[in-house]
C-alpha cells in the first residue's frame, strides 16, 4: 500500500486542528466538533471548518491538505488529490487524510462565509493558540434552518448544553 492509500482507522481530530493552527490557516471550527468543544455532549468523527478565501489562506490550507495526504471523499475507490484552485469557489471539499476526516467548507448554511461567520465565534484556548469556533447559538440557529434529520436530532443537546453555560 503506498503512502497516498494509507488512511488511519482511527481519526486524531487534535491533531488535524494543530495542524491547522502550524500552517497559519485561517479558519473557524464548525459542525460537531465545534459543539464539543464548547461542552456538547456529543460524537463527532470529523472536522468541519469554513475557511478564509483569500489567496494567501488557500495556499496555506492547499499546503497543509498535500502535508496530511488529503484526497476527496468518495464512494469508489477512486483517488482524486485536491487542487489550489479548489478553494476559492463557493463549495464543499470533504477529505480522507492520513489523521482522520476534514471537511473545508467555503460556506455553510444560508450561505455564510468565513467573513459573515467571524463575529458569531467564541475564543477557545487549544494547545497553547486561540481558534474561532462558531459559538452556540449560531450553531443552533443553522441547524433550526436545516433539512438534515441528523441535525434535528442534534438540536435538543446543543440547546441544553447553551441554557446550561448560561446558567452557569
Amino acid at each position: 500500500m503506498d503512502s497516498k492509500s494509507k488512511r488511519t482507522t482511527s481519526a486524531d481530530l487534535s491533531a488535524i486542528l494543530e495542524g491547522l493552527i502550524k500552517a497559519d490557516v485561517k479558519f473557524i471550527l464548525v459542525g460537531g466538533l465545534a459543539a464539543v468543544v464548547q461542552g456538547a455532549p456529543m460524537t463527532t468523527l470529523d472536522v468541519d471548518i469554513v475557511h478564509d478565501r483569500s489567496a494567501e489562506n488557500i495556499a496555506k490550507l492547499f499546503n497543509f491538505l498535500k502535508s496530511i495526504n488529503a484526497t476527496y471523499r468518495r464512494p469508489d475507490d477512486k483517488i482524486i488529490e485536491p487542487k489550489e484552485d479548489d478553494f476559492s469557489g463557493l463549495k464543499h471539499a470533504l477529505f480522507t487524510t492520513r489523521l482522520g476526516p476534514l471537511d473545508v467548507l467555503a460556506v455553510i448554511e444560508e450561505g455564510k462565509t468565513y467573513e459573515d461567520l467571524l463575529n458569531h465565534t467564541v475564543e477557545i484556548e487549544f494547545r497553547g493558540h486561540t481558534i474561532h469556533v462558531l459559538d452556540l447559538e449560531t450553531l443552533i440557529n443553522l441547524k433550526k434552518a436545516s433539512n438534515a434529520p441528523k441535525h434535528k436530532q442534534q438540536l435538543p443537546v446543543l440547546e441544553e448544553t447553551l441554557r446550561q453555560l448560561e446558567e452557569g
